[in-house]
This record gives structure tokens, C-alpha cells and sequence, in this order.
């Protein structure tokens, strides 16, 4: 049955859903940005559309035992995309039972069915990462940000004028996907030379696997980063290619829109100065003019909370106050 529900303050905690391809999480976040009634269940595999949405109906659920569900004033989903907030679907890469999922509608029905009628946001998680750094992270103060996510993929969003910027269909600053290599390899997405082949944590493996690099034990981008720390030529240059690839494209994108910071994050931001050393020595030659040549380049902060700080913080930032 329903849970009788008391009205929401407009500072009440934001539910908070983060879906990814390994896991689904769920969080009661407060306006201090602390979490509370922290879940997560693992993401299905082998199973379809619906199998995998009872998993997300299980964080809800246990959610909704929270003594505080009652005071929950909005709600926001960050998922793995590719996203389109514009009609609340979802077709994640590693989601492979998704396609054009109704993830916004669906939760909107779960919220519900307990109690919890939420104006609800959907994000995808490049979009929420940029939200959680500018509102508690390293781009804490600055008015205008792009951030980034540098793993299986790149992804990213912008923050102008303090407001998060995700465009109509909530793809703004997908930096993963601008060309930096007119001649180069044929991407995913159907282009050519994009960041995202380039620089992503399985592109640094498959470059350097390709020009002889011979792994210890790791061949994935961790084992490159280990070996480029031991001075291994190949992985060096392997890293040396993908910080080449992110300064051209922070460049331009701070060219285009005047921001101030970059916040770099992911799994293959975690080889630290291994990854940001050639990316800020490349920027040097790319933000040349005077109103982008003091771009910072930073590391993200909160880590595996970006998810669910982010898809509060991207509810709280978009939605009406």
C-alpha cells in the first residue's frame, strides 16, 4: 500500500538513482550534500528490459523505508547513456537490454506507487558528474566549468553562468565525441578521430597493445598507466596521445564557450599526473588566446559519489524552485 506522505519541503532531500552498467544505486540526498539510506543492487545481466528495471524498483523500494522518505521534495536519475532527457529514455552502451528505455516514466511510476509524486529530472552521468563537481567538487566556485568523465568511454557537461548547461535532449559538453583527428580511426559513434577513440581507457590499451606494448600481467588502460610510471616508451606515448586528444578538445571547448576549469575524472584520470602532465603540457599550444590561456586542468574530487551527488545536484539545478 502507499505510504501516507507529508508535504515536502522545498528543502527536503532529493532521491537519488545512479545507473550504470555494473550498478544501480540509490541515496537520499540532503541539501548539505550528505547522503543517507544509501543502496545499491548490481546491474543485471542476461535478462531484459523489465529484469533489469526490478532492480532499480528494489532501490526505490528500499528507499522508501527511509524514515525521511516522506519529506523527499524532487527527485533525479543519472544514467549512462546515450541519454535523451527530452523524452526520459535511455539507450546505455553497457545496458544492452535497454534501447529507448522509458527509465523516467518507469521511476516516476515506482515514486508513486509509494507515496512519492516528485518532479523528477533525468541526467545522463557526464551531465550529473558536472552538477556534483560544481556543487561540492573541484569546480566549486567557478561559474563556468566543463567536466569530464575519461573511462570505457568519455563523457562530460558544462556549467555557464552557474547554470548546468545539458542542452535540449541532455547531450551538451559530450566532449567524448568531438573529432581532434580529421584522418583518424573510425569511432563508435559513427564519426572519425574522436576524442573518445582516442583517449578513452580501452583506446589507450588497444594504441599501445598495437605498437608492441607487452603487458606485465594488466592490459587494460591501468596496466598502461602502470607501465608508462615504470618508463615503458610505448605506454608513455600511449598517454602522451591521449593528453593530446583531451587538450584539443578542452581547447576548443573553452574557446566555444568561455570556460574557466576543467575537471577531469573517470577511471583513467585515476593515473593522476601519468594522464594530466601531457594533457597540460599539450594545452599549452592550444589555448593560445588570451581569454582561455589560463585554463585550469583539475582532477575531480568525489569520486565514486560523483553519481548520486550529481544526479541530486542536476534535479536541484534544473528543476523550477
Amino acid at each position: 500500500m502507499p505510504v501516507a506522505r507529508a508535504a515536502a519541503a522545498a528543502d527536503g532531500p532529493t532521491v537519488a538513482i545512479d545507473i550504470g552498467g555494473t550498478k544501480i544505486a540509490g541515496a537520499l540526498v540532503h541539501p548539505d550534500g550528505t547522503m543517507t539510506a544509501t543502496t545499491r543492487r548490481p546491474t543485471p545481466r542476461g535478462t531484459d528490459a523489465d529484469g533489469v528495471m526490478a532492480a532499480v524498483t528494489e532501490v526505490v523500494a528500499e528507499l522508501s523505508r527511509s524514515p525521511l522518505w516522506t519529506t523527499a521534495a524532487r527527485c533525479g536519475i543519472g544514467s549512462a547513456g546515450p541519454v535523451d532527457a527530452s523524452r526520459g529514455t535511455v539507450s546505455p552502451v553497457n545496458i544492452g537490454a535497454w534501447r529507448e528505455f522509458p527509465v523516467q516514466a518507469r521511476i516516476e511510476a515506482e515514486l508513486a506507487a509509494r507515496g512519492a509524486e516528485l518532479p523528477t529530472v533525468l541526467a545522463g552521468d557526464g551531465v550529473a558528474m558536472t552538477a556534483a563537481e560544481h556543487w561540492l567538487g573541484a569546480a566549486r566556485g567557478h561559474a563556468n566549468a566543463m567536466c569530464m568523465v575519461v573511462s570505457t568511454g568519455v563523457g562530460g557537461g558544462l556549467v555557464l553562468n552557474n547554470q548546468l548547461h545539458p542542452g535540449p535532449t541532455g547531450n551538451a559538453g559530450h566532449i567524448g565525441h568531438i573529432s581532434v583527428a580529421f584522418d583518424g580511426e573510425p569511432c563508435v559513434c559513427g564519426g572519425r578521430g574522436c576524442v573518445e577513440s582516442i583517449a578513452s581507457g580501452t583506446a589507450i590499451a588497444r594504441w599501445a597493445l598495437a605498437q608492441g606494448w607487452t603487458p606485465a600481467g594488466d592490459a587494460s588502460a591501468a596496466g598502461v598507466a602502470v607501465a608508462a610510471e615504470a618508463g615503458d616508451p610505448i605506454a608513455l606515448a600511449a598517454f602522451d596521445r591521449a593528453g593530446r586528444a583531451l587538450a584539443a578538445a578542452i581547447a576548443a571547448t573553452a574557446t566555444l564557450v568561455e570556460t574557466d576549469i576543467a575537471v577531469v575524472g573517470g577511471g583513467v584520470a585515476a593515473s593522476g599526473d601519468t594522464l594530466f602532465e601531457p594533457i597540460r603540457r599539450h594545452l599549452a599550444s592550444y589555448a593560445t588566446l588570451s581569454f582561455v590561456r589560463d585554463l585550469e586542468v583539475v582532477p575531480a574530487t568525489l569520486g565514486t559519489h560523483a553519481g548520486l551527488i550529481g544526479a541530486a545536484a542536476a534535479a536541484t539545478m534544473l528543476l523550477p524552485s
